[in-house]
């Protein structure tokens, strides 16, 4: 057996809310605040020194409780949970960033962590400076960085940009020149926050690579993500954690399952796109609503090879010449299984320019096997996308006998159905005479 890497023993971390606005910079406002309200003060002071041991109150928020778990040397762990279950929270102190209310986390080697886009990177320093600077905050030495400096360059695809402020950078540039730093420190740990969704696809495929090839050398990694897909292919083993307490813990992708199963899905057919928390904070809110219906009929499910009609509602502060919906359509793993964009087609155009409408795209047959799949929407006119809000909304496929047969292919083959016609020959000659004929 491996030695532990990282050991967590009933690691737990609270909060006092709202705790800040009442704490003083100085020795005179504290008695003053004392004198203000001396029974106040008095009770609060009294549950600060039993804080460790006490249970929810209205000014405690525990991030995590009661955490326990070992990592192998060597071992590659999937963190997953949704919003607010505690992950940051557990790398942030794994990390050394913040200190536990409880516990104890022991950890055996040197650590780099990647937690959040750009940090330790100055904005007013150029690529180059910040290379150097950002390694040895992670504890690279000159020499080492020197040795390491075109691989990193090399990695991050920013060497156009290398002798350009930080300032200018877009986060894409950052992440990668952040990821590329830690990646090449050669830690014995590396923990990676979900930091890699911002970058594009082919970047995200090249981190994963790199992270693969991190575990290979027999270092250990800590990965949280929301993309199940990344997790499967990198993971082995997973830790499922809800509320801030570990709800599974096993192989990556029985935790998978687990999570998928117990994430509460919002079985509704409308959709207030205004507040929605998956909008690119860099682009223009335009989207209003998104609506979900079958054969007219507003609906969250549709069948097997039944139609699917989505439809956006949008108010634009300027007039829109052409207006353009992109919907990207995954399964809840956060696999691509396909993609519509009215600028592909030459559909309808509106004979002048629009500042408000609803655009509907009308699938004929939904082509994919049972289970929940997520929406992505992407609004703008012909040149430029100018909202996106990724999560959306959500859309449930259900069986239905499409074949006649009472048979589906399985998800395991494939998200997709294909339709297809088939022949079959009753006479047909051997192979071999085929070939020996003249």
């Amino acid at each position: 057996m491996p030695s532990p890497a990282i050991t967590v023993e009933n690691l737990s971390k609270a909060y006092r809310i709202g705790l800040k606005a009442e704490m003083h910079d100085s020795l005179v406002g504290a008695v003053h605040g004392m004198l203000r309200a001396p029974l106040r003060n008095l009770r609060r002071l009294s549950r600060m020194n039993t804080f460790k041991n006490q249970d929810e109150s209205e000014d405690t928020f525990w991030a995590l409780r009661d955490v326990s778990f070992d990592v192998a040397e060597g071992e590659v762990v999937g963190i997953i949970g949704r919003n607010g279950a505690g992950k940051s929270t557990l790398l942030k102190i794994l990390s050394r960033i913040t200190e536990p209310t409880a516990g104890r986390a022991v950890i055996h080697g040197r650590v780099s962590s990647l937690l959040e886009v750009g940090t330790g990177f100055h904005p007013e320093l150029t690529g180059r400076e910040n290379v150097y600077m950002n390694g040895t905050i992670l504890g690279m030495t000159k020499r080492e960085i020197d040795r390491k400096f075109d691989e990193i360059v090399d990695f991050s695809g920013v060497e156009k940009f290398l002798d350009t402020p930080i300032k200018h950078y877009s986060s894409g540039m950052k992440v990668r020149l952040a990821f590329a730093v830690a990646a090449h420190l050669e830690p014995e740990i590396l923990i990676i926050d979900e930091v890699l969704a911002v970058g594009d696809v082919e970047f995200q495929a090249k981190c994963v690579g790199k992270m693969r090839d991190v575990a290979a050398g027999g270092r250990t990694v800590l990965f949280v993500s929301h993309n199940m897909t990344a997790l499967s292919n990198l993971c082995v083993q997973g830790i499922l954690l809800e509320g801030g307490k570990i709800a599974y813990e096993g192989k990556i992708e029985s935790a998978i399952e687990h999570y998928l199963s117990s994430a509460p899905t919002d079985r509704v057919h409308t959709v207030d796109l205004r507040t929605s928390s998956g909008r690119l904070a860099s682009k223009i809110p335009m989207l209003q609503k998104l609506a979900l219906s079958s054969n007219g009929v507003p609906t969250y499910s549709v069948g097997v090879g039944q139609p699917l009609e989505i439809s956006a509602s949008f108010f634009s502060a300027f007039p829109l010449h052409g207006p353009a919906l992109g919907i990207a359509i995954k399964t809840n793993r956060g696999v691509h299984v396909g993609c519509v964009n009215n600028k592909f087609i030459q559909g309808p155009r509106p004979n002048g320019p629009l500042s408000t409408g609803q655009i509907t795209c009308i699938i004929p047959e939904v082509m994919f096997v049972p289970g929940e799949y997520v929406l992505d929407l992407y609004f703008g006119d012909q040149t430029d996308d100018h909202d996106i809000v990724h999560g959306a909304a959500a859309f449930a496929v259900n069986p239905t006998d499409f074949f006649g047969t009472g048979k589906l292919p399985s998800a395991q083959l494939g998200p997709c159905i294909i339709r297809a016609e088939w022949k079959l020959a009753t006479k047909c000659c051997h192979p071999l005479e085929a070939a020996g004929s003249v």
